[in-house]
């Protein structure tokens, strides 16, 4: 039994292997066979003793439940050690019940990962009422990595741009990318009356004049938000307009409308596999295993 690998399912098997050449261990690929009436088997072989599931949790229903049948399966092989890899952290917007009989699914999916894995990475999961991943997940060693070094380092900065976060929510990631090449950042407020519906104000709009504009959020997922900032910023004047997000969600259908709205360029890391995921975050995520020393024998 080797001592590490990097186990990926089907759809994450290239951040899989980006991940286990940083580590300079195994990738492995997690086998994933689907019944008729919507069942899944798992398998996994051969094990390993330090056990590393790679898998994002966009479109989460079917992919926890192979998660956890994966994770199982690596324990009842040997494994002493099994993390995950979850480089987007699904089910953490709704840390509070915002309406009564509401489940506050960050903890309810907290709960049921802590209880099958030994430690858990993600890359900027949407924490805004709660410090760390520790606080949901008891008694399992967790790690919060920030993709803004990638990102900023993905920036032209000779067009010395300005970045907008178009909203109080996106702060914390404008603020980080800018910060390194200390360039001028602007954040809006927005009100939104349901997932496709938002209306945003951003104070010193007018700084947007003549300049290209990097719009900048953790997540991509209607494009809504963005397409509104795109508007605001157009209005006053911007030159050009892009879009850099940690985590891409949008179909095809929502990148077609935000390039309508005159956005002109959409990156994000990639955390979730699509057109748009064009900033790699393997680096980053095995800099912070070898800092923990999660795969030393146990």
């Amino acid at each position: 039994m080797t001592g590490a690998a990097i186990f990926g399912f089907p759809e994450s098997a290239a951040g899989a292997a980006r991940l286990a050449d940083e580590l300079g261990v195994p990738a492995r690929e997690v086998l994933v066979h689907r019944f008729p009436d919507g069942e899944s088997l798992v398998r996994v072989e051969p094990p390993a003793r330090v056990a590393v599931l790679y898998r994002s949790l966009d479109h989460p229903n079917e992919k926890l439940v192979e998660l956890l049948l994966a994770a199982s399966a690596l324990k009842d092989n040997g494994a002493r050690r099994v993390i995950l890899v979850a480089p987007y952290l699904a089910y953490m917007r709704q840390d509070m019940a915002f309406h009564a009989g509401e489940a506050v699914s960050q903890r309810v999916v907290g709960s049921l990962l802590s209880a099958h894995f030994d430690a858990v990475l993600a890359i900027d999961p949407h924490l805004h009422r709660i410090a760390s991943l520790s606080e949901i997940m008891p008694g399992v060693e967790t790690a919060c990595v920030s993709a803004a070094p990638a990102l900023s380092a993905a920036l032209d900065w000779s067009a010395n741009p300005l970045l907008v976060g178009p909203d109080e929510e996106a702060r914390q990631w404008v603020e980080a990318i800018a910060a390194p090449l200390e360039f001028d950042v602007l954040v809006g407020r927005k009100r939104r009356d349901a997932d496709r519906r938002v209306e945003l104000d951003i104070s010193g709009v007018e700084q947007a004049a003549g300049r290209r504009i990097v719009l900048v959020d953790d997540v991509i997922s209607s494009g809504e938000t963005m397409i509104a900032a795109a508007r605001l910023l157009f209005d006053a004047g911007a030159s050009e307009v892009e879009a850099l997000a940690t985590h891409c969600l949008a179909r095809e259908d929502d990148l077609t409308r935000m390039r309508a709205a005159g956005i002109c360029s959409i990156r994000s890391t990639d955390t979730v596999p699509g057109p748009t995921a064009s900033v790699p975050i393997a680096q980053l995520v095995a800099g912070e295993i070898r800092r923990r020393g999660w795969l030393r024998k146990r």
